[in-house]
């Protein structure tokens, strides 16, 4: 009996009606009453908490007032921070091959190869006499020749000379989803990676485009010697401007999947000369 007793009286002081009124001081005239239960209290104050923390939420979530807050870092520190990585990774790359050079150097510069020697290679080297009949292509050489240059949309013998003079680095290294196929226009090859994976120039060239399209995503040209572009497309961010001057494995952006055509993280590699797309297979290994 006692604790229903309880119980009932806790339920009437939740219950119980109370008038709170507002009041002029000057004339006491009534403005403003409201009636509240201690419930209705409990309940206002409880659902006025929750719509203000999921309110405080979504403005750290979706708006720029996060990066005012210990542990978050804005967007464009995320890029600097990404970009001084890769340039750091390439610094590092050029300061390898100048060791390398200088080691090879170090013996003629410190004396330990005498100038006696070096003349003795240069004379050996002079007179070392080819064999041209070694050099004369064969029967079977001749035919897979013959039926290279009827399947390729550049002929051997018409672009045998630019191939020769270009020495193209590849862009990435990855599994190959797509191939080069005219029949289905489509002028490229897609090469799936990681997201951030480093994508690098293929020769030594002027950034021509670096832009946002709907369809594309973030795209970025070269342009290169004798007449050669290339087109990376659906990266994630570009690490190069418009007008830029890249050298051969520069790293100039990083894998993403930007863009309505894109169904994953992957690069769109295209490769153009003389204003005609050609298999980039035919001028790059991906393996």
């Amino acid at each position: 009996m006692a604790k229903k007793h309880k119980k009932g009286k806790l339920k009437q002081k939740l219950t119980d009606k109370y008038r709170l009124v507002i009041l002029n001081e000057d004339t006491f005239q009534e403005r403003f009453s409201l009636k509240l239960s201690r419930l209705n209290v409990f309940v206002f104050g409880g659902l006025f908490s929750i719509l203000l923390v999921m309110l405080t939420t979504l403005i750290i979530a979706f708006t720029s007032l996060r990066e005012y807050i210990p542990g978050y870092s804005s967007t464009s520190l995320k890029k600097k921070a990404t970009r001084l990585i890769y340039k750091a990774d390439s610094l590092k790359q050029k300061l390898t091959v100048l060791e390398n050079y200088t080691r090879a150097i170090k013996p003629v510069l410190t004396g330990d190869i005498k100038p006696e020697k070096i003349d003795s290679i240069i004379s050996d080297g002079m007179g070392v006499v080819l064999d041209e009949k070694l050099l004369q292509p064969t029967k079977k050489d001749s035919v897979f020749r013959e039926k290279v240059e009827s399947k390729d949309r550049f002929p051997l013998t018409e672009g045998g000379l630019n191939r020769a003079k270009n020495v193209f680095f590849s862009p990435l290294k990855g599994n190959m989803s797509q191939e080069f196929d005219v029949n289905e226009k489509h002028f490229a090859v897609d090469i799936v990676a990681q997201t951030g994976t480093p994508v690098m120039a293929i020769a030594d060239g002027t950034v021509i485009l670096a832009e946002w399209t709907a369809e594309t995503g973030y795209v970025i040209m070269l342009q290169h010697t004798n007449k050669f572009i290339s087109v990376y497309k659906h990266n994630g961010t570009l690490l190069k401007e418009q007008g830029e001057i890249v050298k051969s494995g520069e790293v100039i952006a990083n894998v993403g999947s930007t863009g309505e055509l894109s169904t994953g993280p992957h690069l769109h590699f295209e490769l153009w000369n003389n204003g005609y797309p050609v298999n980039p297979i035919n001028y790059i290994d991906f393996q």
